[in-house]
């Protein structure tokens, strides 16, 4: 088995890394991680620089980590700037890094491809040469951020740090219609719903789904402006280029998706998704301007919709927002491993992650309470235990 570290997915095949992306997870492909960087998401200035790790052997690539070399902790959603002061105040330096993970990308997935995803051994295997390859180029620490259950386990039987934070995600119980859907709401959380989406629709304002490479140019240019505008609000330039989003609909076809939100056929609002089988991701949304509940319904309401219509088991929005929980999305716990290589800092890590999860518990019991639902069930199935 030869193992391999990187600096372009370009150098890897690209119908061996897919064959490893056995749910054809839309951010694990490799068109979506070629796009970031020949559209200039990463790589030169931007302090992300690809250090992808692979195994081989006789019979082609066996095994994989999408991983890069960080010199800050932006657009990871899994914050460890503490832990970066925390160095500088004793004289150590905390990057460069290494980020198992998608950039700007906070939904959950493997982390650790290979082959077979039930060979133990070799699992272990790529974790060993992700830490070989931190000890040898002085990498501080390595974060693999928003793992899979399965991936999750595997780093922390291999003695890697476990954190843990709280999406609100929604969760399809086999619903047959948005109205089947709200039924199982209390009638007060059920009339909100269906007055927030009636004053969309009174207000005239109708909504167009378009898919991957039969998306024009131009509208494509339209919602980069619109999702450019929500990032500038916040103080700073979108992590995604205007190339990227023309060059991602083409190479990731039906899985790149927009919600247009047209009044008298002009844009007001356009929110952008990714999906696959298993899972619908809410990425990034804009608009033009105020309408009463417009931000529900296009980057929620639509979003549920399409995965009642579509069969799609779960729908992930994004990170934070507590107004989601009245909208029927429910706490659930993401998990991150994470390998420190100087053990006095890991004992103080470790230290700080134990009374972070707790709180952590805390806030997603408390948060489970006020799900919109006549009977919290189905929140206490998805509850996982405190480690």
């Amino acid at each position: 088995m030869q193992a391999t570290v990187h600096s372009s997915i370009s150098e890897l095949d690209a119908a061996a890394w897919n064959s490893l992306n056995r749910t054809n997870n839309p951010f694990l492909r490799h068109e979506f991680l070629l796009a970031l960087e020949t559209q200039a998401c990463i790589g030169g200035e931007t302090g992300w620089r690809p250090a992808i790790v692979s195994l081989h052997d006789n019979s082609g690539l066996a095994a994989a980590a999408p991983a890069y070399v960080k010199g800050h902790s932006y657009g990871e959603f899994v914050f460890d700037f503490a832990w970066a002061q925390a160095y500088a105040r004793v004289g150590l330096p905390y990057y460069p890094k290494l980020v198992v993970g998608i950039p700007f990308t906070p939904a959950t997935g493997a982390r650790l491809l290979l082959r077979d995803p039930a060979d133990g051994q070799l699992r272990s295997q790529l974790i060993d040469e992700l830490q070989q390859a931190a000890r040898t180029r002085g990498w501080s620490s390595i974060h693999a951020l928003f793992a899979n259950e399965t991936d999750h386990d595997a780093l922390r039987s291999a003695g890697w740090l476990s954190r843990r934070d709280v999406q609100f995600h929604w969760h399809n119980r086999g619903y047959r219609s948005f109205d089947d859907y709200l039924a199982t709401f209390t009638a007060d959380k059920r009339k909100k719903a269906k007055r927030e989406r009636r004053r969309v629709a009174e207000d005239g304002i109708e909504f167009v789904t378009l898919m991957g490479p039969s998306i024009d140019p131009a509208v494509l240019d339209a919602v980069y402006a619109l999702h450019r505008q929500t990032f500038l609000r916040h103080g700073h330039e979108p992590y995604l280029t205007r190339e990227f989003f023309r060059t991602i609909a083409a190479v990731v076809g039906e899985q790149f998706m927009l919600k247009l939100a047209h009044l008298r056929g002009r844009l007001v609002a356009a929110a952008v998704f990714f999906w696959h089988a298993e899972a619908l991701y809410g990425r990034y949304w804009g608009a033009m301007e105020e309408f009463h509940s417009l931000h529900f319904e296009t980057c929620y309401h639509q979003g549920i919709e399409f995965c009642i219509e579509h069969g799609i088991q779960r729908f992930e929005p994004g990170t934070q927002g507590e107004h989601k929980i009245s909208r029927g999305f429910e706490p659930n716990l993401t998990r991150s491993g994470h390998w420190i290589a100087d053990e006095r800092f890991r004992n103080a890590i470790a230290d700080y992650l134990q009374r972070e999860g707790t709180h952590i518990d805390a806030y997603a019991a408390a948060v489970r309470a006020h799900v919109p639902y006549r009977d919290a069930r189905g929140a206490a199935r998805l509850a996982l235990p405190p480690e």
